[in-house]
């Protein structure tokens, strides 16, 4: 089996890992493991997936032929330039991280300069239920050996999507736009509602099943707010590259941020609980 590495072991590591059964055909790095305060449940997710959890980034990627990026936006520059120092040659790096084009090229260059192989890969929906199931989109110039090794090792839904790295992220981060913004958007709406005394009848308005969509996205806007909230600030430099004023989207990461700051996670079970926590 190709030589798995994955840089980051959160919550899509976890579901990619624990979907695909790779167990320890996959090694794993997670920053988390180098603090006293989170080493411990990291070291835990690595054993309940079965993947090797080893330290640092160089031995995640010794000898690896195929790496998996997976952290926040706002680390995921960083991760590639310190992963260019490591990097096998030839080995593809798959950027599945939620970061502008702009962002992406920058971690190209840096791949690309060191002897690897980048690969822009988007992420198109929430990695459960669907796990390896999960839409993927690729681009760049390695793009269609990027997507056999990504099918080789499970993924089902994969699409290439042209040779240019940037296209892929661009795809993601203006579906962002609308998906995030309408998360936050459902934050603002609701909590008005709350205060006011009127969530069931502005509810009721929006037709029967709108409400169980406004938990789906309270849900995560509490649990994954804050790197929402760095994904937005991607999307905005994503806006400002095309030309576009980001308005609504620096508004929507504003919102992510400030309800992930919250630290309600595992949120409150039902809509009005939620709406409880966040209009007090």
């Amino acid at each position: 089996m190709t030589a798995l590495s994955l840089i980051g072991f959160g919550e899509a590591g976890q579901a990619f890992a624990l979907g695909a059964q790779w167990r320890a055909a996959a090694r794993a790095f997670d920053i988390k493991t180098d603090a006293a305060e989170t080493r411990a449940a990291k070291q835990a997710d690595y054993r309940h997936a079965g993947v090797r959890g080893v330290e640092g980034i160089a031995a995640a990627l010794d000898e690896a032929t195929l790496v998996l990026s997976l952290v926040t936006a706002d680390a995921a520059l960083t991760v590639a330039a310190t992963a260019s120092v490591h990097l096998a040659p030839g080995a593809l790096f798959c950027d599945m991280n939620s970061i502008a084009p702009q962002t992406k090229c920058a971690a190209a260059d840096r791949i690309t300069a060191a002897g690897g192989r980048y690969l822009d890969v988007a992420v198109m929906a929430p990695v459960y239920p669907a796990q390896m199931a999960v839409a993927l989109l690729v681009s760049g110039p390695h793009a269609g050996e990027g997507a056999a090794a990504l099918a080789e090792i499970g993924f089902t839904n994969v699409r290439v999507v042209g040779e240019a790295v940037g296209r892929a992220s661009t795809i993601k981060m203006l579906r962002s736009v609308m998906y995030k913004g309408m998360e936050s958007l459902t934050a603002e709406c609701l909590i008005a509602c709350a205060r006011a005394g009127v969530t069931d009848e502005v509810l009721a308005s929006f037709g029967d099943d709108w409400a169980t969509g406004a938990d789906y996205r309270l849900d995560r806007l509490m649990v994954h707010g804050l790197r929402r909230a760095a994904e937005m600030g991607e999307a905005a430099k994503t806006l400002e590259g095309l030309g576009v004023a980001p308005l609504m989207t620096r508004g929507t990461a504003t919102r992510q941020a400030e309800i992930g700051a919250l630290g309600l996670n595992p949120p409150p079970e039902s809509l009005h609980a939620k709406l409880k926590r966040l209009s007090a």
